[in-house]
């Protein structure tokens, strides 16, 4: 984490892990689990803090450098969670990284062109691998009012979907962007 950067990370958490049989973010990963993994790569980003977004009394981590924020209407989607972790954003947030709980391998090289094309004036800013869009998106405060407006399962990509030239896309060096845990199979691809 880098202090007084103005931007803070969401980690998304608050999914029932149904196509993976329940408790996947608990799923041994590496030296730990899985949600921590994923909880390491958004400390890596030049953030002042890191909100985990999960379902009430899910207890996915006792980090003190985590700040976790329940998300009682989980069970109506993503956008529960991104409506959620933005209002739990401080005022002096210039934007937010959106990581998923269920992503372990980001690239952190990813992280400073992504700030620093926000910082020039980018609406959002997204990794890239071979044309595809990836985590973490990074949305511009101006975003936020159109974040909480999000209902349903329905994430950012609504958001940025329209925004042209205004959404910078960052080349990743790897499929890290992209590469997400859906099912226990997913766990045997681990590199």
């Amino acid at each position: 984490m880098t202090k007084n950067s103005g931007f803070w990370a969401l980690v998304l958490a608050a999914g029932a892990g149904a196509r993976f049989g329940g408790d996947k973010l608990r799923a041994p990963w590496g030296e730990g689990r899985l949600i921590d993994a994923a909880l390491a790569v958004a400390k890596a980003a030049p953030v002042d803090g890191v909100i985990l977004l999960h379902r009430p009394g899910d207890a996915l981590s006792a980090d003190p450098d985590v700040r976790v924020v329940d998300v009682p209407d989980h069970a109506e989607g993503m956008a529960a969670s991104l409506r959620a972790g933005v209002a739990a954003l401080p005022g002096t947030c210039i934007g937010a990284f959106v990581f998923l709980g269920d992503m372990p391998r980001i690239p952190v090289r990813v992280f400073q062109p992504l700030a620093e094309a926000v910082r020039a004036g980018a609406s959002a800013a997204a990794p890239v691998w071979r044309g595809e869009l990836g985590h973490p998106v990074l949305f511009s405060s101006t975003l936020f009012p159109d974040l909480l407006r999000l209902a349903g399962d329905r994430g950012g990509r609504s958001v940025i979907a329209g925004l042209g030239e205004r959404l910078v896309r960052v080349e990743a060096p790897d499929d890290g962007v992209l590469f997400d845990v859906d099912a226990p199979e997913g766990l045997g691809l681990r590199r």
